[in-house]
C-alpha cells in the first residue's frame, strides 16, 4: 500500500462533504414531508444498485462467504440508519452529526465485552468526554426541570444510532477477514431495503413523491455513496490514523449546512457538549497507538 497524505486527506474532506451533504438531504426530504422509513428504503435502492455495478467491476460473487453475519451486519446497520436518520430530521444537523461521533466510544466498550480488547487510556478518555458531552448538550432540559420529549426521544435515536454503527463496525472488522469490502458495502443495502420497506408499509405512511422529493432522495443515495468511496479512497492511501482526524470536518460542513438551508444555529449547549465530544474523539484518534 502506497502511503499519499494528500491525496488521502483530499479523499477524505471528499467523505466528510458526501456524507454533510448527504445527511442535508435527508433533512430536506423529512421536511417535505417524506417518512424516514420511506428515505431509507430510497437510499437503499441506489445504494444496491451502485454497489452490484462496483461488485460486478471487480468480478466477484455478490453473496459473499459468511451470509448469516452478513445480513447480520446489514439488520443492525439499517436499525442504526433508521435512528440515525430519524435523529437528523427532527435535530439541528450539526448536533445529530456531533452525536454520531459518540461511535468510538461505543466501538471501544462492544470490543472490550465482546472480543476482549484492551482499552487504552485515550479511549478512556474519550469514552468520558463523550458521556459528559451528550450530558451538558441536555443541559437545557434538565435546568428547565422538564425533559422535552421530542429532544429526548430524538438524542437518544442518535445515540441508538451511534451504538448500532459501532456494532456494525465490529462485525465489518470480523467481516473484513474473508470479504471483499464491495460485498460488506452490497449487503447493507440489500438487507435494510425490505427491513425498511416493510415497516414503511405495515404503517401504512407511504407518502408518493414529487419531482423534487425525487430529487432529494435521488442525492440522498447518490452523496452516500460519494462519501463511502472517499472514505474507502482515503483508507487505501494512508494509514488509518493519519487521515481519520480529517472526517470531523464532515461536522463543519454540518454547521454550515444548516445555516444555509434550514436557518440553524447551534445553542450554546450544543456547541459545548459538541466541542467537548469531538475532542474527546480526536484525542482517540491522535493518541492510538
Amino acid at each position: 500500500m502506497f502511503d499519499r497524505p494528500r491525496s488521502s486527506v483530499q479523499y477524505m474532506l471528499l467523505s466528510a462533504l458526501g456524507f454533510a451533504l448527504m445527511a442535508a438531504c435527508v433533512k430536506g426530504a423529512a421536511n417535505s414531508g417524506i417518512p424516514v422509513l420511506e428515505i431509507v428504503a430510497a437510499r437503499a435502492i441506489v445504494s444496491i444498485l451502485l454497489s452490484y455495478l462496483d461488485i460486478k467491476r471487480k468480478r466477484l460473487s455478490v453473496w459473499g462467504n459468511n451470509k448469516p453475519l452478513l445480513v447480520a451486519r446489514g439488520s443492525i446497520g439499517a436499525l442504526a440508519l433508521i435512528c440515525v436518520f430519524y435523529a437528523v430530521s427532527t435535530l439541528p444537523l450539526a448536533q445529530a452529526t456531533v452525536l454520531q461521533y459518540t461511535y468510538p466510544a461505543f466501538t471501544a466498550l462492544i470490543a472490550l465485552w465482546f472480543l476482549r480488547e484492551s482499552v487504552q487510556f485515550s479511549t478512556m478518555i474519550c469514552i468520558g468526554m463523550s458521556i459528559a458531552g451528550v450530558i451538558v448538550m441536555m443541559q437545557p432540559n434538565f435546568h428547565e426541570g422538564v425533559l422535552a420529549s421530542t429532544s429526548m426521544l430524538s438524542i437518544t435515536a442518535a445515540l441508538v444510532g451511534a451504538l448500532g454503527s459501532a456494532v456494525a463496525y465490529v462485525m465489518v472488522r470480523h467481516l473484513s477477514q474473508t470479504e471483499d469490502s464491495s460485498v460488506i458495502i452490497f449487503y447493507f443495502p440489500l438487507v435494510a431495503f425490505p427491513i425498511a420497506s416493510a415497516a414503511l408499509l405495515s404503517a401504512d405512511i407511504f407518502v408518493s413523491p414529487n419531482i423534487e422529493q425525487l430529487g432529494l432522495l435521488l442525492l440522498v443515495g447518490i452523496f452516500t455513496q460519494v462519501g463511502q468511496i472517499g472514505l474507502t479512497k482515503a483508507m487505501a492511501m494512508a494509514k488509518a490514523g493519519k487521515v481519520a482526524a480529517y472526517a470531523y470536518v464532515q461536522v463543519i460542513f454540518s454547521v454550515i449546512l444548516g445555516w444555509l438551508f434550514f436557518t440553524e444555529i447551534p445553542s450554546f449547549w450544543a456547541a459545548v457538549g459538541g466541542l467537548i465530544i469531538m475532542s474527546g474523539a480526536l484525542i482517540n484518534t491522535f493518541y492510538k497507538r
